[in-house]
C-alpha cells in the first residue's frame, strides 16, 4: 500500500499537476466548510481520476468523516437521499455536490447481501483507510484535498492512471457481485479514458454479465446515458458486445430481421451522437434507443401483419408498445424519450410517400429531423430504400415551386424497399 501526503514529487513523474482552475468552485466551497467544522473531506473518484487524466470533470463526489446529519446540518442547502447507501446532495443553483460519508466493511453488509451477493444496504461507516478498501478500482480511490493540497493514494491508484490500466481493489468476482453495475462502470471509463482492463477484469465481466439483471432498470437506464451519450459510445457499445454484457441489456435484440445489418445500424447511430458531442451539439437517447430497437420493432411489426392479420397501423402500434414494454423490464426508458421512439419509427413509413400533400406535411412533423436523420442511418448500415434519403435531402433544400417538380416524378406508390410487411 501507498500513502501520498504531499502530490508534489509523485505528479512531477507524472509529469502533470491537478488544474485547480478545473474544480468546481462549489466543491471548493463543500471542502472548505466541512474542514472549518472539523471535519476530514476529500474529493474523491470520478473527478480526481479525470484531473489525473488531463480530463475536465463533469460531477464532484466527496467524501468525508461526517455523518449524512451532520452534512444535512452544516448545509441547509442540502437533502439525504439514497436507502441503499446513504449520501447527501449540496444543491447549488446548477450543480449538486454529492457528499458521502467514509464506510467501511462489517458483519452487517455481508448481512445485507442478496443471494447473489449484491449488497443492499450498507451505512457502516468508517475511516478513510476502510473507505478506501470498499472502492471499486484504485483509479477510482485516490483522495484530494484541494484547501490543503493533500493527496491520499492508499490503493496505487495514481500509478494505475500513469500506466494507463484499470485494476480492481480486492477480488473482482466479489467487488461485481457487491454491485454488478462495476462492469458497466469498468467498461466505460477504459473506453472514455482508452485505458486497458487487466484480463482478470475482463474475464469475470463476462462469467458475471448475467448478474445485470438483478440492477433495477431505472439505475442501468442512467448508465446506458452515461456510457452512450458520452462521446465514446460506438467504443463502449463494441466493448459491450466482446465481454457479453450486452445481450443482458437488450435481450430484445436476439433475433433481429433477416438480411439486416443491426450491429452497424447501432454503430452508426452511436458514431453519429460521438460526432455530435465533440462539436457541442444536442443529442438524445431518443435517437440511440430508436437504433438498437429498430429491428426487433420490425420483427414484431412483421409478425403482426403476417400472423394476427393486422393492418399496417395497428401493426405498428402494437409492435412499438410491445418492443419497448419487453425493454422497460431492462432499462426503464421514461415517456419523454419513448414517446419519440415511436415518432421515428413511424416516420421512417411516412417518407415513402413522395406525391401529392405528403411530403410537405412530414416535412412539417416536429420528429422530422431526427426521422430523416434516422434514415440517413439505416442507408449507411446498408439498407436499401430506392435513394430515399438522397431524394428527401434535395426535397428539404428546394423552393415550393421545385418541391412541385419533385412530386411530378415521385412514385405513385410508396416505396417500400427496407421494410418487412
Amino acid at each position: 500500500m501507498q500513502l501520498i501526503y504531499s502530490p508534489i514529487e509523485i505528479l512531477n513523474s507524472m509529469k502533470r499537476s491537478i488544474d485547480q482552475e478545473k474544480i468546481s468552485k462549489n466543491a471548493l466551497s463543500v471542502i472548505s466548510k466541512l474542514n472549518k467544522e472539523g471535519f476530514e473531506a476529500y474529493l474523491v473518484g470520478g473527478c480526481i481520476r479525470d484531473l489525473l487524466a488531463d480530463n475536465v470533470p463533469k460531477d464532484f463526489d466527496i467524501a468525508t468523516n461526517a455523518h449524512p446529519s451532520d452534512i444535512r446540518q452544516i448545509f441547509r442547502n442540502s437533502r439525504i437521499v439514497g436507502k441503499r447507501f446513504q449520501i447527501v446532495h449540496v444543491r447549488f443553483e446548477r450543480e449538486i455536490i454529492e457528499v458521502s460519508t467514509f464506510r467501511r466493511l462489517d458483519t452487517k453488509v455481508i448481512e445485507n447481501q442478496s443471494d447473489s451477493g449484491m449488497i443492499l444496504r450498507d451505512n457502516s461507516f468508517g475511516s478513510l483507510e476502510e473507505d478506501s478498501l470498499r472502492r471499486d478500482f484504485g483509479i477510482n480511490a485516490i483522495y484530494y484535498n484541494p484547501i490543503s493540497k493533500q493527496l491520499i493514494d492508499l490503493q496505487g491508484g495514481v500509478d494505475d492512471i500513469s500506466r494507463k490500466v484499470i485494476k480492481s481493489i480486492g477480488p473482482i468476482d466479489l467487488r461485481l457481485r457487491e454491485d454488478p453495475v462495476r462492469m458497466l462502470r469498468a467498461i466505460r471509463i477504459s473506453e472514455k479514458l482508452e485505458f486497458e482492463l487487466e484480463n482478470d477484469i475482463k474475464e469475470s465481466i463476462r462469467i458475471e454479465a448475467h448478474l445485470i439483471q438483478d440492477v433495477s432498470p431505472a439505475r442501468l437506464f442512467e448508465e446506458s446515458l452515461k456510457m452512450f451519450m458520452g462521446g465514446y459510445g460506438a467504443r463502449v457499445f463494441l466493448k459491450l458486445k466482446e465481454l457479453d454484457v450486452y445481450k443482458w441489456m437488450f435481450p430484445n435484440n436476439g433475433s433481429p430481421v433477416k438480411e439486416s445489418n443491426l450491429e452497424l445500424l447501432i454503430r452508426k447511430a452511436l458514431e453519429s451522437t460521438d460526432q455530435r458531442v465533440l462539436r457541442d451539439m444536442p443529442i438524445t437517447p431518443t435517437f440511440i434507443y430508436a437504433a438498437i430497437l429498430w429491428y426487433p420493432f420490425l420483427a414484431e411489426r412483421s409478425r403482426n401483419i403476417k400472423e394476427m392479420g393486422l393492418n399496417n397501423y395497428d401493426a405498428s402500434n402494437e409492435a412499438a408498445s410491445s418492443v419497448l414494454s419487453k425493454q422497460q423490464l431492462i432499462t426503464s426508458i421514461p415517456r419523454r424519450f419513448s414517446t419519440p421512439i415511436k415518432d421515428i419509427w413511424f416516420l421512417q413509413f411516412r417518407l415513402n410517400f413522395r406525391s401529392g400533400k405528403k411530403p410537405f406535411r412530414t416535412l412539417q412533423h416536429k420528429r422530422f429531423r431526427a426521422s430523416y436523420d434516422f434514415l440517413l442511418i439505416r442507408e449507411a448500415a446498408g439498407e436499401k430504400t430506392g435513394d430515399l434519403g438522397d431524394w428527401w435531402t434535395a426535397y428539404q433544400a428546394a423552393s415550393d415551386e421545385e418541391r412541385q417538380n419533385f412530386q411530378k416524378f415521385a412514385r405513385k406508390k410508396p416505396h417500400t424497399s427496407g421494410f418487412r410487411k
